[in-house]
């Protein structure tokens, strides 16, 4: 357990033993599909709108030269870059969300496009029991020229998989099965030499008894077979023991990288924790296996060092990856985070970029050691097309799906199971058949998630639906995890409908609000968020709305309170197996 700056983070990810501490309420994959069965009395949904409304990007608005950072907001975290001529691939943790590893595409580092999710089958992505924060971590991407081939490198700490590899082509038409790699640790990345050599770099424990203090960790260095995909055996080397200054017990050395530039070789990794002491540093070599001496300007990005009430402020940066970018000028993408007022960290950790000095010796990201602005410079004659044309939105904006086109936006997503599994598409919306499980369980649920991008925020769901027991509830959730959630959603007692709010805190579940109401009209839910403010409203005509439970924290959404590693999500949810009672 870490604590910096009154966040609290933990630091699941740091041993392979977390396992045992998941695998609460298990289902085995085969019990989990028994509830596949499409229900008579499914809810349908229609027109979900979700909008942003943030003041940092309401005061600074947008010149023609000039892009916004997030490139990627909400719970899209751990970033790794590549590109093949003029084409840029990124690619982010999912944990346990389904699909896995979303995969964007860029022809200019500012405009980017979803093009799918790099594990989107069972035989990929095995989280049916996973914690929330365990899944699929730190995937780096990386093009090897030397075989015209794409691969996608990561932990899946699920289904007894660990460390693997996913390979093709072509990102845009789907990737392989994994490929389990025999070697402990985590956050591994690939690279290829020009002399057609390859190795694996990861963090891993130092050897067995001689960890110094708690968050010592290592760098290793394996070589790679490309040809039969997988480590050498006995070519396994520490690189990097600590840190940058082993004497000053620096704490998670991980998220490692290796570039070549003008014949040398420089490894660019994480150091402090994913947290306020989070922060990207350099060493450098004449050979890809060490010794790697680090710069005497570490860090060469971070935000650690500044007044916590700092406005608009961006914290906890790092987990960078670098790309030669348009023009020879050099980029990385890195993970931060922005707090509400209350620094309550809602919206996840997000992806931002920088432009990167590599004049000298070292890389540097520019004006990553000031505190970091929302707005940057568009390399030159690039026009900013955010939400426009199919690419990403960002900033302010509003997302609406009326749930009539196939496929579904790659935007939702299930936890923990496929979202065809439970979600059937019509032309009134979206029908969700309610499992046997409600959202408390460590289980794939019936819910469909939508990523909380925004600290001020509404979004507001049509639902039909008349509950036929108490056993009955559907509506929509505030998600962060199994045990710290808000369920607003319509019911049944005795023989009336009711709409119940609820939140759960370390899994007891407490009632805030009821009101009965006339399930046989649709209804539209709201929920809504100020910061940590939070409502949930309801309304009969799409134009006046009523609030229940009056407004509540978003403390429980935060992890802060509730720890791990994912961003709040904002769910529609259905379950056979309610237990709220109004």
């Amino acid at each position: 357990m870490m604590k910096r700056k009154g966040f609290k983070i933990t630091l699941l990810h740091k041993s392979l033993t977390m396992l045992s501490t998941v695998a609460m309420c298990m289902l085995s994959p085969a019990s989990a599909q028994q509830n596949n069965k499409a229900a008579k009395n499914a809810p349908l949904f229609s027109q979900f709108e979700y909008k942003g409304n943030d003041r940092v990007y309401n005061e600074n608005p947008l010149k023609d030269d000039e892009f916004y950072t997030p490139v990627l907001q909400g719970c899209y975290p751990d970033p790794s870059i590549t590109r093949k001529g003029d084409d840029y691939y990124l690619v982010n943790s999912s944990f346990a969300f389904f699909p896995g590893v979303p995969i964007f595409h860029s022809r200019d580092l500012v405009n980017w496009r979803q093009i799918g999710h790099v594990l989107d089958r069972t035989s990929q992505l095995k989280v049916y029991d996973s914690g929330i924060s365990a899944g699929i971590y730190a995937p780096a991407i990386k093009y090897n020229p030397n075989n015209d081939t794409f691969y996608m490198i990561t932990t899946q700490f699920s289904g007894g998989i660990g460390n693997m590899v996913v390979k093709t082509k072509d990102p845009e038409k789907g990737w392989s099965d994994p490929i389990k790699l025999q070697f402990e640790g985590i956050d591994p990345s690939l690279f290829f030499d020009d002399n057609g050599k390859a190795y694996v770099i990861h963090n891993d424990a130092p050897p067995k008894g001689k960890a110094l203090y708690e968050g010592h960790r290592v760098i290793k260095i394996w070589e790679y077979d490309v040809q039969n995909d997988k480590v050498v055996p006995g070519t396994d080397k520490i690189i990097v023991d600590g840190g940058t200054d082993l004497s000053q017990k620096p704490i998670w050395i991980e998220g490692p990288h290796i570039y070549k530039k003008n014949g040398k070789y420089y490894l660019m990794c994480a150091e402090g924790g994913t947290g306020g002491w989070h922060s990207e540093v350099i060493f450098v070599s004449d050979k890809p296996d060490g010794p790697f001496i680090p710069a005497n300007n570490n860090p060469i990005l971070t935000q650690r060092y500044f007044p916590a009430n700092r406005a608009n402020k961006i914290d906890w940066t790092g987990h960078a990856d670098l790309v030669e970018g348009p023009g020879g000028k050099y980029y990385g993408v890195f993970l931060g985070i922005r707090p509400n007022e209350k620094n309550r960290v809602t919206t996840g950790r997000e992806t931002f970029i920088l432009p990167v000095d590599w004049s000298g010796e070292f890389p540097v990201f520019e004006n990553g050691l000031v505190p970091l602005k929302t707005k940057l410079k568009t390399p030159g004659g690039v026009k900013s097309l955010a939400g426009q044309n199919g690419f990403f939105p960002n900033g302010n904006f509003t997302f609406r799906d009326d749930f009539a086109k196939k496929p579904l936006d790659y935007r939702w997503i299930g936890v923990r199971g496929p979202r065809e599994d439970f979600i059937t598409l019509t032309k009134e919306g979206l029908k969700i058949s309610p499992y046997k499980q409600n959202i408390k369980a460590v289980v794939s649920t019936s819910t469909l998630f939508y990523r909380q991008q925004h600290n001020t925020f509404n979004a507001t769901v049509t639902i039909k639906y008349v509950p036929g027991s108490e056993k009955d509830l559907a509506g929509i959730v505030c998600y962060q995890r199994e045990t710290f959630n808000y369920v607003f959603g319509l019911t049944k007692k005795g023989s009336e409908s009711y709409l119940v709010l609820a939140r759960t805190e370390r899994g007891k579940t407490t009632v805030i609000g009821s009101e009965k109401v006339d399930a046989r009209k649709p209804l539209q839910l709201q929920v809504e968020a100020k910061g940590d403010n939070y409502q949930f409203s309801y309304s009969t005509d799409k134009q006046q709305f009523k609030n229940i439970g009056g407004t509540v924290s978003g403390d429980i959404l935060s992890t802060d309170v509730a720890g791990g590693f994912t961003g709040s999500l904002i769910g529609l949810y259905a379950t056979a197996e309610n237990d709220i009672t109004p």
